[in-house]
C-alpha cells in the first residue's frame, strides 16, 4: 500500500502529486480506520418503502436540530440542558443506516446484516431503555494491528447497537460544536476532509511570509485523553445530564481482551463512532483555543495553523517564535494531561528559498514532514 508526496512549489504558486513514497505509520492513522469500507447490501424492506421513511425521518430529525444550530451559534455560552427528546426511533433508524454494513462485530458478534433483521423490533425497546437510562453499554473488544516498526497497536470494535446509539448522539451534538470549532480544524467534520486539509495548507504556506514548520505530534492521544477533564469540557456546551451519562458510559465501559474486562480513566477507544467527535471537542479547548488567542494577542510574524484530528501543522515566519510556540505548547498541553511525543516533533526550515538558504550554508537539501497522510516537500 503506497501515498503520495505533496509538493509544494512556492515560487511557481501551485501544488503537484509527486514520486510515490511508502505508507505512513499506522500510529498516526485516524480512528475511522478502524472499520472496513464496504458498500451497499441490499435491504429487506421495499427499496421505495424505506427510501421515503429516511427521507421523512432526516427532515424531521434537521427540523428538530435546526432550533440547536441557530442558538448555538446566536449565543456563545448556552448550555443545552435538554437535547435526549433529539434521539427519537427514526433518528436511532437513520443512524443505523449510517452505520458501515461491513464493520467487524463487536464483544456480542452481532453483525449489521443480523442487527437489520430485528431492527424494527430492537428500536422502540432501545429508545425506551436510552430515554429511562436502562441502556447498558457493551464492552469494546480489543484487537491489534501491526506497525511498521513491529510492534502492534491496539484498536477497539465497539458492538453494532453502542454505535448506533453512539452515532443519534454525534448528529445531535454536532450542530452546537460545528458552531464552536474554528475553521482550520478538518478532521472528521461535516464537509471536510484531508484534501481541504491539504489545500487550507499549502494556500497558508503559499500565500504567508511562512520560514519555519512546527511538525506537531501528541503522543499516543486517542489512548491518553483523560476522562474527567473531557466531561468537564464537554458540560461548557452540554447540560443535559442524560447525554453526559451515555458518553460517560462509552468512556469508562472498558475492553475485553482475551475474556478479561478491563476498566479505564483515560482514552477513547478507536474505531468508535463518538471518538473523533470527543477528541475534537478536547483539542479544541486544549489546542486550538489557546492557539488563536496566541497568533492574535502577539504579533509577531505570520503563523498558521491547520490540524486534522490529532495531526497538527504550524507555519511561522521566524523560527524565535516558533520554539517560544513550542516550549508553550508543551506546558499548555501537559496541563490537559497530553504530551509531545519528542521524537516525532520537529521544527523544520520550510518555504520559499529555504533550498538557496541552506545550500548557501552547506545545510543540504531542505527537510519533509508528514500531514496528514501526504509528505511535503520543498521543491
Amino acid at each position: 500500500m503506497k501515498e503520495k508526496t505533496r509538493r509544494i512549489d512556492a515560487d511557481a504558486n501551485r501544488e503537484s502529486d509527486g514520486v510515490i513514497v511508502p505508507e505512513k505509520s499506522p500510529n498516526k492513522e485516524a480512528p475511522a480506520l478502524a472499520e472496513v469500507t464496504e458498500g451497499r447490501t441490499s435491504a429487506k424492506r421495499n427499496a421505495e418503502e424505506e427510501a421515503t421513511i429516511r427521507i421523512q425521518g432526516r427532515e424531521m430529525v434537521s427540523f428538530g436540530l435546526d432550533g440547536v444550530r441557530t442558538r448555538a451559534k446566536a449565543d456563545k455560552t448556552c448550555c443545552f440542558t435538554a437535547l435526549l427528546h433529539h434521539i427519537t426511533p427514526e433518528l436511532l433508524r437513520q443512524s443505523f443506516y449510517e452505520l458501515k454494513r461491513k464493520a467487524a462485530p463487536g464483544i456480542d458478534g452481532v453483525t449489521w446484516q443480523e442487527y437489520e433483521k430485528q431492527l424494527e423490533e430492537r428500536l422502540p425497546k432501545l429508545h425506551e431503555e436510552i430515554h429511562k437510562g436502562n441502556y447498558r453499554a457493551k464492552p469494546v473488544l480489543r484487537t491489534y494491528i501491526p506497525k511498521d516498526n513491529g510492534k502492534k497497536r491496539p484498536l477497539g470494535i465497539t458492538a453494532i447497537e453502542d454505535k448506533l446509539v453512539q452515532q443519534a448522539v454525534v448528529t445531535v451534538l454536532t450542530p452546537i460544536y460545528e458552531t464552536e470549532f474554528y475553521g482550520f480544524s478538518y478532521g472528521y467534520r461535516p464537509n471536510r476532509n484531508q484534501h481541504k486539509a491539504l489545500d487550507a495548507l499549502a494556500a497558508g504556506i503559499l500565500t504567508r511570509r511562512i520560514g519555519w514548520i512546527l511538525d506537531v505530534d501528541i503522543q499516543a492521544f486517542f489512548d491518553t485523553i483523560p476522562h474527567e477533564p473531557l466531561l468537564t469540557l464537554i458540560k461548557k456546551r452540554v447540560g443535559d445530564k442524560r447525554v453526559l451519562r451515555l458518553i460517560s458510559k462509552w468512556l469508562k465501559t472498558g475492553y475485553s481482551e482475551e475474556g478479561m474486562i478491563h476498566r479505564q480513566t483515560v482514552g477513547t477507544p478507536q474505531g468508535s463512532v463518538i471518538s473523533p467527535l470527543l477528541a475534537n471537542i478536547y483539542l479544541h479547548y486544549a489546542l486550538d483555543e489557546w492557539v488563536e488567542s496566541e497568533r492574535r494577542t502577539r504579533p509577531n510574524g505570520d503563523v498558521i495553523i491547520v490540524r486534522f484530528a490529532d495531526d497538527c501543522v504550524l507555519g511561522f515566519q521566524y523560527k524565535s517564535e516558533a520554539e517560544r510556540f513550542l516550549t508553550a505548547m508543551r506546558e499548555r498541553l501537559a496541563g490537559f494531561g497530553l504530551t509531545l511525543n519528542p521524537e516525532k516533533t520537529r521544527l523544520i526550515e520550510f518555504g520559499r528559498y529555504v533550498a538557496e538558504r541552506r545550500q548557501k550554508r552547506g545545510e543540504g537539501k531542505p527537510e519533509s514532514f508528514n500531514f496528514p497522510d501526504f509528505i511535503h516537500k520543498t521543491l
